[in-house]
């Protein structure tokens, strides 16, 4: 789509807004980042996107009385940078119904299991506690419901004897980084239809 712009948010070390940034440098995806923003000071996120020569701004959430005060920062900025898509990239934050509806169908989120299975904050310690033999990644629509939205690709990643939370986390990165790029691409090419839960992808 035409004119599109990306606003990636992040928490951390910003490996999935590397893939991002990597994407967009190689031609796969045919729209700029105008900005990355983070909820934490000081974290890697806003480094890699300094050394793109992509705006980086910090949004402090410990600065904010309430999730509403706080959201409304978050889009101030992503207005500010004349963002059309959100991406969210390791962003450890539940956004408010009010931000969602601003940008209602136009956020992405990466999920790092096969949902609906083990939502959350810690899924891969609950893939492995569950004794699940196959996890893997999920990026999805966002909607009010913590990852509930309609789901665009997946990527299955074998459970292995003794994995622990980083020898699986690792394995499952290899395959985010491969499938976030490729749902932005789609995304911004037209190819997505929301239809109830499901996503149709066209050719």
């Amino acid at each position: 789509m035409a004119g599109e712009v990306l606003g990636v948010l992040c928490s951390g070390r910003g490996t999935n807004l590397q893939s991002i940034i990597d994407a967009v440098a190689s031609g796969q995806i045919k729209a700029p980042i105008g900005v990355v923003i983070t909820d934490k000071p000081g974290v890697m996120a806003l480094e890699r996107a300094e050394k793109a020569n992509i705006p980086a701004v910090c949004v402090d959430r410990k600065q904010f009385a309430t999730r509403e005060e706080f959201d409304a920062a978050l889009l101030a900025e992503l207005k500010k940078y004349g963002v059309t898509l959100v991406c969210l990239a390791g962003f450890m934050r539940l956004l408010t119904a009010e931000f969602i509806r601003a940008y209602e169908g136009r956020i992405l989120n990466i999920h790092p299991a096969l949902l609906p299975s083990f939502k959350g904050a810690h899924a891969h310690r609950d893939a492995i506690a569950y004794g699940a033999k196959v996890s893997g990644c999920t990026i999805h629509f966002v909607v009010e419901d913590m990852d509930a939205g309609p789901i665009i690709l997946q990527a299955a990643v074998p459970v292995e004897e003794g994995d622990d939370e980083d020898s699986l986390g690792a394995r499952v990165l290899v395959q985010e980084h491969k499938l976030y790029p490729r749902a932005i691409e789609l995304f911004l090419a037209g190819k997505l239809t929301i239809d109830g839960r499901c996503v149709r992808i066209s050719k």
